[in-house]
């Protein structure tokens, strides 16, 4: 069996597109991958361009060999679209190989070490919270408030003061036994990070993720040396073991965060998890991703020893995707996936469905600005 060709995809739902990757081969079987990268999805599916003719006329099932080529003798290292690219790339090739052997992906990776994948979603509005617990849904994401109306960031201070009232709301609206978290998405300098992670100690979080920029990893220590009442963590945009090392035997993190569009794939995924075990780190992946991208995140959860739960959007952009697929067996309910019993990654996508929804260009976030117009992190 031979590679033939590899085709992408960027298909446009509401608020976001998403970055698909089909493989075919001569004998008629193919994969899908994902690489979808907010803001990037065309320098993503140019880098697929580039990594192409690494696997073009190769055995498709050689899928660490392959990772190896693009990997390695692409000379440069990385960055994070070309890993996109490469991700998507593996993923697909992951489901070839399941189809081929006939096996569920994760059977291949050794076997389930769990009976079924828990999942977060994503609300601050209490109401919109027991809805969604009526449903099933026990765990619940959400980032800081207090931005105004005109766009620009508040100052710290207010956003420590905005964002504990509504966790305090959200608890309160929950119980005790609801999971809360919280994701700061790098926007906070390390002393704003803490007085933040203080203020949110009463709630008893599951984790605090990504409380600092992603540019200085030791800025954690700083985090971390304030020794909060809760689980740091990070990592959606680190990439590659490589790339976790230093927060890993640094125990900068209780929790990780890779993502499987942009860390390498599901094997590199697993070594990420394996290395982490090592110091008891926990996964949690990052997972906002789409149809494609969970049902591979859902494969490596389930091979993963030191896994804790998987990030799951449920909005009209993730009924879009469910739209574009297969998708009903990766949908989760009761705030859970079951595993997967089809060959591969257990997902077909509707090419009609695609090209009736064409990128039409990138979709820039609204931006946040400090009160003087500075730029801020979003």
């Amino acid at each position: 069996m031979k590679i033939t060709e590899v085709k992408t995809y960027i298909m446009e739902s509401p608020g976001r597109e998403y970055v698909f990757i089909k493989i075919s081969t001569d004998e008629g079987i193919h994969g899908w991958g994902e690489g979808t990268l907010e803001m990037k999805q065309g320098t993503v599916v140019a880098a697929v361009r580039d990594l192409q003719g690494f696997i073009l006329g190769q055995d498709p099932t050689r899928v660490d060999f392959l990772w190896q080529r693009m990997y390695r003798h692409g000379f440069w290292r990385g960055g994070v679209a070309i890993l996109s690219a490469l991700s998507g790339i593996e993923q697909a090739l992951w489901d070839i190989t399941g189809k081929v052997y006939g096996q569920p992906v994760y059977k291949l990776l050794g076997g389930a070490v769990r009976d079924y994948i828990p999942c977060y979603t994503h609300t601050g509005n209490p109401e919109q919270a027991r809805k969604f617990m009526e449903e099933g849904w026990q765990a619940f994401k959400f980032g800081p408030r207090g931005r105004r109306q005109d766009g620009a960031a508040v100052n710290e201070r207010e956003l420590v003061v905005e964002t504990a009232r509504a966790y305090g709301a959200m608890r309160d609206a929950c119980g005790e036994a609801v999971e809360l978290m919280c994701d700061v998405h790098g926007r906070l300098r390390p002393a704003a990070a803490i007085r933040l992670g203080k203020a949110l100690e009463p709630y008893g979080l599951l984790f605090f993720e990504e409380p600092v920029p992603p540019d200085n990893i030791q800025s954690l220590k700083v985090v971390r040396e304030a020794g909060l009442g809760m689980d740091i963590a990070t990592g959606e945009r680190a990439f590659t073991k490589w790339g976790f090392r230093e927060m890993i035997e640094g125990q900068l993190v209780d929790v990780i965060q890779p993502d499987i569009c942009h860390d390498g794939g599901i094997k590199e995924t697993l070594k990420i998890g394996a290395l982490a075990e090592t110091y008891h780190i926990l996964v949690a992946p990052h997972n906002p991703n789409g149809p494609v991208g969970t049902a591979a995140s859902v494969h490596a959860a389930a091979v993963m020893p030191n896994f804790l739960i998987l990030e799951y959007a449920t909005s009209p952009t993730r009924d879009a995707c469910q739209a574009a697929g297969e998708t009903d067996v990766f949908k989760a309910r009761n705030g859970r996936i079951e595993l997967p019993t089809k060959p591969g990654l257990g997902i077909e996508l509707d090419e009609d469905y695609l090209e009736k929804h064409p990128y039409t260009g990138v979709k820039l976030w609204p931006g946040l600005y400090y009160a003087d117009g500075g730029v801020a992190d979003v």
